[in-house]
């Protein structure tokens, strides 16, 4: 068996960053940015008020008190949208509101509650400054300047200032596209009958929906039964996409016809067993496709729970980078052990625990059974609970956390 660490590092040497392509700009949100994004224009493209109130010359205020206030003459109003029929001159202002241009010669807006409206005038009793309540041409952007760079995972922000920007399509890395199989004799899809001795299929959709969160599009294969050609035809239905994954029929029984099923086709296996619990009997293959290079294939144990860590721990990452995502690993915490997390056998325990934030530091304590089939372990778990083997994790002490959600 390798370590966790061994095995990670020879499926992300073997995974590399998907190609480009052109969405629109609705569509393009937690995607990847593939290329740069320069501004053609300065934004604002004018300067504009950022207040209602009135536009004026600052020079026209200068001698203004609450005393002896100056008094200008009304020459028309500015709405959002509208543009000033003729320049600003002395002792004159304009009525303006909230992002409107500002028209040319004022270099100022004085908010509505300081104005005193009398008729055709009004009344100001403060000396303004140039450049009050006026928003610049290019304050938040200069043509030419690049705003976001390639690599960024967009967020609801980077969206609006795209739509600021015109982009109408932007160029992301493509999401990655997935088969899921399970396998197994003794599994039922939704929608079956379960005949004797048959469980319902559930990894097919935790395993989808792992791929989800992690921003991959998954293409169900469905359950093969234990035979070796049929597993390798649903392989073969798996070689036009960026990766596959299988659940079960990877240990060592009878009826385990995974790896040889990838043999048959082909596959050249990197890593098989990985020293953890749970979540042992792991491969990672390699499999020749026309179109796709080498294509990624993790053979995933069918116990549910082992299933989705080992996902959690190797297939995460892997479709991270493959979307061309920086940060690929899951944040990790220090807690402060709540009841003691016992580690029992040599491997490597990943222990689903609960978190309890306790004046900005957490506690951890055990879901309950650590049993690898119990999937409401994984339903109640805020993180995995990363614990050297043959030790137990007594109260009070510290243990890292992978977290598993926010």
């Amino acid at each position: 068996m390798i370590s966790v660490e061994e095995a990670l590092e020879r499926i992300l040497s073997r995974v590399s960053v998907l190609g480009a392509e052109r969405v629109e700009l609705p569509r393009a949100l937690a995607r990847v940015l593939a290329a740069d994004v320069t501004s053609t224009s300065d934004v604002p493209p004018w300067a504009n008020s950022s207040m209602d109130g009135y536009a004026v010359r600052s020079v026209d205020t200068r001698e203004a008190s609450a005393s002896s206030p100056v008094r200008l003459r009304r020459v028309g109003s500015l709405g959002a949208g509208a543009v000033a029929e003729r320049p600003l001159e002395a002792r004159e202002a304009y009525r303006i509101f909230t992002g409107a241009p500002l028209p040319a010669g004022a270099d100022a807006i004085v908010p509505q509650e300081e104005v005193t409206a009398e008729g055709e005038s009004c009344r100001i009793g403060r000396p303004v400054q140039a450049g009050e309540f006026v928003r610049s041409r290019g304050e938040d952007i200069r043509a030419g300047e690049t705003v976001l760079t390639s690599g960024r995972r967009l967020r609801a922000a980077d969206m609006g200032l795209l739509a600021t920007l015109g982009q109408l399509q932007v160029s992301v890395v493509r999401r990655p596209r997935v088969a899921v199989l399970s396998t197994g004799d003794e599994l039922a899809d939704l929608g079956a009958p379960l005949g004797p001795g048959q469980i319902r299929n559930s990894n097919t959709y935790s395993l989808m929906a792992q791929l989800a969160e992690a921003g991959a599009d998954a293409v169900n294969l469905g359950v093969a039964p234990d035979r070796r050609q049929d597993i390798e035809q649903r392989l073969r239905a798996a070689l036009g996409c960026d990766g596959v994954i299988s659940s079960a029929g990877v240990s060592v029984g009878e009826h385990d016809f995974v790896k040889a099923a990838l043999s048959d086709l082909g596959a050249e296996q990197h890593l098989w067993q990985v020293n953890m619990r749970p979540g042992k009997p792991i491969a990672f293959a390699t499999l020749p496709a026309a179109s796709k290079g080498a294509l990624p294939v993790f053979a995933l144990p069918g116990n549910p729970v082992s299933a989705m860590v080992t996902f959690e721990l190797f297939v995460r990452p892997a479709i991270l980078r493959m979307s061309g995502r920086a940060r690929i690993d899951r944040p990790r915490v220090t807690a402060r052990a709540l009841a003691p997390i016992p580690n029992p056998g040599p491997r490597r325990g990943y222990l689903r625990v609960t978190l309890v934030e306790e004046s900005g530091t957490y506690g951890a304590r055990l879901t309950g059974d650590q049993g690898s089939g119990i999937l409401r372990s994984m339903v109640a778990a805020d993180g995995l609970a990363v614990v050297p083997g043959d030790t137990t994790i007594e109260p009070g002490q510290p243990v890292t956390v992978l977290l598993l959600r926010d």
